[in-house]
């Protein structure tokens, strides 16, 4: 069995839970949140005999093993980095860190600790994505163009089942991270050029609210990603591939040709869930000493992109 500590038990954190209830050899063993009571009744709901408001606490247990982290965005380098400091594995959700300095620092600490570090770069384990990916491998599908829309409507701080959030998310450090993780998974190929432009900064929130990214890759493969936090309609993240041999629309766990005709993805994997498919992968690594897909090393690459994006952006402030 592999002790599981799960940090951070709002929307994401209760998806993980629900996975690793279906995965044989997990043992949810304590359950962290910011405010005790809340920890207290996921622990009881998920059968966890620990629980707690500090990270700290469930380092300390011996018969923890892994630590997912579900926690906000500005704390997940240092949590991870933390993790691995006590001797636990780590899977942290998207994005690893919102610097290319903190990514480069969590790398570094897997290289020192050899413990599994994996970063929750779900499109990689997504079935419809997965389904493309068999056919990219198998020869018979090559990448020509991906045009993805990212649209949320959340002009209030609030996660995905709506209730109040106590950080700000971020387009570009967090939401763009996805594709900009699958576009090189995908083509196997380098992004070499990258353009970013984006709209106002929320009077609240203080973080853009609509943005508009280009990219090409060594290979010459380009992506068009638009993303929003405006968009009052349709939710979600639509990937368009398109290929030499079609066209294929993935929205989540599911997929259609370019003819909106449906592609059955039933049998590409052992779930449906994408969430479940990262946290089998994680503690398959665990248990076989190896590599996981989405590991640090080889999402790095996205966040030093971002990093780019990022600093393109400061020198536009700079310009207005």
């Amino acid at each position: 069995m592999t002790g599981i500590a799960l940090v951070g038990a709002g929307a994401f954190g209760e998806k993980h839970l629900d996975g690793l209830t279906r995965i044989d050899g997990a043992e949810i063993v304590s359950v962290i949140s910011r405010e005790a009571e809340k920890a207290a009744e996921i622990a009881a709901k998920y059968g966890a005999r620990h629980s707690g408001t500090e990270l700290e606490d469930a380092l300390a247990l011996d018969d923890v093993d892994a630590v997912i982290l579900c926690t906000p965005t500005q704390m997940h380098a240092q949590q991870a980095i933390a993790c691995m400091d006590a001797g636990k594995h780590v899977e942290v959700e998207i994005p690893v860190a919102d610097s290319w300095a903190d990514a480069q620092a969590v790398m570094a600490k897997q290289q020192e600790t050899g413990l599994v570090c994996m970063v929750g770069h779900t499109r990689r384990f997504n079935p419809s994505h997965q389904w493309v990916k068999n056919r990219i491998d198998a020869g018979e599908f090559t990448i020509q163009a991906m045009d993805v829309q990212t649209f949320f409507f959340r002009r209030e701080n609030t996660n995905a089942k709506g209730e109040p959030r106590s950080w700000t998310d971020h387009l570009l450090w967090h939401h763009s991270a996805h594709t900009i993780d699958i576009f090189q998974y995908m083509t196997g190929a380098k992004v070499v050029q990258a353009n970013i432009l984006q709209g106002p900064k929320h009077p609240k929130l203080g973080i853009a609210m609509d943005q508009s990214i280009q990219m090409k890759t060594d290979q010459g493969q380009i992506l068009t990603l638009a993303l929003s936090f405006n968009n009052d309609g349709p939710l979600g993240t639509f990937f368009r591939y398109i290929g030499d041999t079609g066209t294929y629309i993935a929205r989540y766990d599911d997929l259609v040709d370019g003819r909106e005709e449906p592609i059955d993805v039933s049998e590409v994997d052992i779930s449906m869930n994408g969430i479940e498919l990262q946290d089998r992968e994680f503690l398959a690594a665990i248990h076989e000493g190896r590599e996981p897909n989405s590991s640090i090393a080889s999402v790095l690459d996205c966040y030093r992109v971002i990093g780019e994006l990022a600093e393109s952006l400061e020198q536009q402030d700079g310009w207005s």
